[in-house]
Parts: C-alpha cells; structure tokens; sequence
C-alpha cells in the first residue's frame, strides 16, 4: 500500500463507492472487510439467485475469531509499530497458538492485507459520510458550485482529520510499503483501495459534469506526460480528457502530500499549528476544479 491512487476501472471505481457504508450504517468498516474476505465462491455459485442462505453458527463464530485478530493486529500497530504485528504477538496476545492462526490466515502478509483492507474501509466510509453531511450556508443553498465546494472541502479535511487521529494506521497504508504487500496481486486490500479511491473520484465526476472547469488541452501537455495520462485514462476506463486526468492527479498530490507532510512531523521545523496551512491548500484545491475556497460572502 502506497500514496498511490489504485489504477482501475472508472465504472468499478464508482460503483465500489456507492458501496462503501457497511451495510449496517454504522462504523464498523470490518464487518464489510470479513463478508468480503470469507465468503466462499462455491458456496455463491451453488446457491440459486433469492436462495442465499444464512451463515452457519461456525461460520459466524470464524468471521468473529477473524474480527478478533483484526483489531488484535491493528492494536499492535498502533501500540508498538508494524513490526509489532506478528503471527506470534497476535497469538499471545488471544491466549492462542501461532500455528492456530493459520486457520484464518495463509501468511503473515494475507493478515496485514486484511488490515489494511479495514483501514481503507474505514477511512472511505467516514469521508463518505462526511461528503454526505456537508451543506453549504442558507443562502447559497441554491448554487451549485457552493455545494460542491464544501462536499470537496469536508472530503479533504475529514480525510487529513482521520490521518492525524490514526497515524499509525495511516503510515501502514500511505506511508512506505511493508515487504511483500506491493507484490502485484489484486486481493481484498486492493478491492477496498478502489472503494477509498472512488469517494475522491466520484467527487471529481461529479464536478466535472455539473460545474465543467478549464483543464489543459492535449497539445498543452508534455508529451512524455500526456502518454502515461493516456494509458492511465486507459486504464481506467474513463472518457475524461487528458487535462482532467492530470487535474485529478494533481488534485490528489496537492492534498496527500499536505496530510503527509503534516501527520509525518514535516511541517514542525517551520510551524507549531499547520491547521491554517491546510485552509490554504484547501483554497488551492478548489481552484484547480474552478471553484472558490473559503466561499464568497
């Protein structure tokens, strides 16, 4: 897991977002993560449509011992770091076996996949709802471009919120990438990484159909750039032009980079309370979409 936006799908990339909400409503983002990580494809392709059954007690009993060493390995990290997330530490620390573990878990690797994938689940879910929640003032109820403004707002600072209240969390999955997690498969880390990224991503839609912003044109693009753009556009199935894949790529560094700096002890050298910082790039980044941060009053 890196700062990297995942490269996928545009229509997967939206849809995973709409599905990001636990379907309980609440914030328990691992439930999601284990009827994902547990649920077996024979079972689905045996079963007839309307004819899903129930899980099992035992099945039940396994996604809760699943549960349990979750947040058993999440406690460690935030307790003692990443190296502190053992086989072995998990173990002791559930008065099991190490070798028990591997019931659940194939690897070391597979658990702290796992992990990452509820942070992911987490994180998106609780800048979704806050996309959700925002409204802007009385009186600009009716202006488009304020009510986007302030959905991009409280989607960046909910996003910087959650990083500086879960640090260690937000190294595992943002900071430099454990051994053997950026391997090149594509797993339920990856599946909730396109889930995270789609609540950026639909955003950006969103703005670009109904308050359209200048993007640069093609000819406008360094060639060298405009290539990769070009295969990443590719890549993800979408039909935007190459100055919006590259708004959006700039987008992201701009706000990832101010959060990292920050969570990561970056901006202390110069300033006690980066707070006021934010707020500026915050401008920054409602002017690369063509909007107005903070609103006109």
């Amino acid at each position: 897991m890196s700062s990297d936006i995942t490269t996928v799908k545009a229509d997967n990339i939206v849809g995973n977002a709409n599905r990001l909400v636990p379907p309980s409503g609440g914030s328990g983002g691992h439930e999601w993560v284990q009827e994902a990580g547990v649920t077996q494809p024979a079972q689905v392709a045996e079963a007839a449509p309307g004819t899903v059954q129930p899980p099992s007690r035992r099945d039940r009993l396994r996604a809760a011992t699943i549960e349990e060493i979750i947040q058993t390995a999440r406690q460690l990290l935030v307790k003692d770091g990443p190296e502190a997330v053992s086989l072995r530490a998990i173990a002791r620390e559930m008065g099991m076996t190490a070798p028990g573990l591997y019931r659940y878990f194939g690897s070391h690797e597979e658990l702290v996949r796992h992990l990452c994938a509820g942070i992911f689940t987490e994180l998106g879910a609780d800048i979704h709802r806050a996309i959700e929640a925002a409204e802007p003032p009385p009186d600009l109820a009716h202006a488009p471009e304020a009510k986007l403004t302030v959905k991009m707002v409280a989607a960046c600072r909910e996003f910087r919120r959650w990083a500086l209240n879960h640090k260690d969390e937000f190294g595992l999955v943002f900071g430099v990438p454990l051994p053997g997690l950026n391997d090149g498969r594509y797993d339920i880390a990856d599946e909730c990484a396109l889930a995270f990224a789609g609540t950026f991503f639909t955003l950006f839609l969103e703005m670009w159909h109904k308050v359209p912003f200048p993007v640069p044109a093609d000819e406008q693009i360094d060639p060298g750039l405009r290539d990769q753009l070009g295969r990443y556009r590719d890549a993800l199935g979408a039909s935007l032009p190459l100055g919006a894949m590259l708004t959006f790529l700039r987008c992201w560094t701009v706000l990832y980079g101010a959060v990292a700096m920050e969570v990561f002890g970056h901006m202390s050298f110069a300033l006690e309370d980066p707070a006021p910082m934010f707020e500026l790039t915050l401008g920054d980044l409602a002017a690369l979409v063509g909007l107005r941060y903070p609103l006109p009053g």
